[in-house]
């Protein structure tokens, strides 16, 4: 709240000073406050510019401050500073190395052969274990959930099994028929005993009343908002909580792309049809996915229960087919897991490079690696929505589509209704499910959370769906693509300067 009264003071002080200075000064007063607000803004712009950010990131903030200043200044007051980053997520990143460590153990290891996969497969695992921290498991089990219905009734059929506990952490919950439903089960099992924890992120739950959340909390649920600040003026709306995690008797798991609420289950008039894929794991993995939630829950509650009998004690070793791993990422992790992750899996690709996600604002690492992919002469293809949900990120996503297209990229427009897929699918053997889209958003901002998947029977179900998407899709031609008119391509220009921002 202090952060974002200064802001506010000093935001309003340079507008007085802008429109009202010369008046009330004189021209000599005036031109002082002027040259005070220049500097003002040069003193900050040479602030961002120190911090060694990346480079396009740096030059998105200095040109949006010489641009538009007093908005500019708005914009970095709220989301560009970096020092409550810095100093929250660095001790939460040294207390999840600590519980990562906690399930890495010898009965872990046990069960692990990297032998069957070639070299080049065996190398990315020992880079996403190595970036995750997490460990890979040859022990669990995996199902593809394709679209609400099958996500969502899976999801009420185990949440009614439930024994000892549920923990349940969504970006966003709305008070609508299907969270209505998910709501009277916890407050069911709560009211039997059960122990139940929810969470939900302030920023895309802010829509979430308090009389929905009391009924929980009455019923003796505990409830947990991540990110919750007294005023929006914080930086702390810029880190999100994107999970979506639910863990039931630590033996039973979801995550993937569906929120709760109705449009993801397509009674949206606004979107229609909604495609989207979420997973269920059973087995030895479930573990990572419940000390990820511990930890998010500890890091927003302050309340410490890894101690406490949630890690399966009676962990059963399901007989996988493959190997999954679950693997966070957020500002808490300098060493951008996930991206990282996804840049290996490109550049080691042999055939073919599937992506399916609504958002695709890459940086330049991964735009590079997707286009050097398919100049190499590799399948790559990009599976998009045709219209969209949050125009700044539609428009920005496609100013990269020309030089995609020239490198030989095929890009799908998906018509159906809107996909909300996030997919990474490699030579078809491997596959990456999750939260994190392919954007800068999700890379160095948002908490994000993803399965990655290699030679397991659910990757060839990723495969079928995948395949059977593009049916409903249009092929972009890169003539046609370029002959949109001029007022598109310049929105589209703009939008693109905001990426790193977005």
């Amino acid at each position: 709240m202090r952060r974002g009264l200064q802001a506010i003071v000093i935001i309003g002080a340079l507008l007085a000073f802008y429109y009202f200075g010369f008046g009330v000064f004189g021209s000599t007063g005036g031109t002082i406050i002027s040259i005070f607000s220049t500097l003002t803004v040069i003193s900050i712009g040479l602030a961002i510019f120190m911090e060694n950010r990346n480079p396009s990131t740096t030059m998105s903030w200095i040109l949006l401050l010489a641009l538009i200043p007093v908005l500019g200044l708005v914009f970095y007051f709220l989301f560009g500073q970096n020092v409550f980053k810095r100093r929250k997520y660095d001790k939460k990143a040294q207390r999840d190395q600590m519980a990562y460590e906690m399930i890495e153990n010898d009965a872990l290891r046990m069960h692990q052969d990297w032998s069957i996969f070639t070299p080049s497969r065996q190398k990315l695992l020992g880079l996403s274990h190595r970036l995750a921290r997490t460990p890979v498991s040859f022990s669990s089990e995996s199902r593809i959930l394709t679209n609400g219905e099958e996500t969502f009734g899976t999801l009420l059929l185990e949440l009614r099994q439930a024994k000892h506990h549920i923990h349940m952490e969504y970006y966003i919950f709305r008070a609508d028929h299907i969270g209505t439903r998910i709501q009277q089960i916890l407050i069911d099992k709560a009211r039997a005993g059960v122990a139940v924890r929810f969470m939900y992120d302030a920023v895309g739950s802010m829509q979430l009343s308090r009389a929905f959340l009391k009924e929980m909390v009455d019923a003796g649920i505990q409830v947990a908002a991540y990110g919750n600040s007294t005023s929006f003026f914080s930086s702390r709306v810029n880190y999100r909580n994107h999970r979506k995690i639910v863990v039931i008797d630590g033996d039973v798991g979801f995550m993937g792309g569906l929120n709760v609420g109705d449009e993801y289950l397509s009674r949206s008039k606004t979107y229609g049809f909604w495609r989207d894929t979420h997973m269920l794991i059973r087995g030895e993995a479930v573990r990572t996915m419940q000390i990820i939630f511990l930890q998010d829950w500890m890091h927003t509650t302050g309340e410490k229960i890894l101690e406490q009998d949630y890690l399966s004690p009676q962990l059963r070793f399901m007989a996988g087919d493959g190997a999954v791993q679950i693997i966070a990422s957020g500002p808490d992790n300098e060493r951008r897991a996930l991206k990282n992750i996804f840049f290996s899996m490109i550049t080691s690709a042999e055939k073919s490079v599937w992506i399916a996600s609504p958002y695709f604002i890459p940086d330049e690492d991964i735009l590079t690696a997707i286009r050097v992919a398919a100049m190499s002469g590799l399948d790559v293809r990009l599976l998009f929505p045709a219209k969209p949900d949050k125009w700044l990120p539609f428009l920005a996503s496609h100013s990269y589509f020309p030089s995609m297209l020239e490198a030989g990229v095929k890009i799908y427009e998906y018509e159906k209704g809107f996909i909300h897929s996030k997919l990474l699918i490699v030579d078809g053997e491997i596959a990456t499910i999750g939260t994190a889209n392919m954007d800068m958003r999700s890379f160095h901002l948002n908490f994000e959370v993803n399965a990655l998947l290699l030679q397991t029977e659910s990757v060839a179900r990723v495969v079928a769906d995948f395949e059977r998407d593009l049916l409903s899709t249009s092929l972009i031609v890169h003539e046609e693509f370029m002959n949109k008119r001029l007022l598109e391509r310049l929105l589209e220009s703009a939008a693109r300067l905001m990426s790193p921002l977005l």
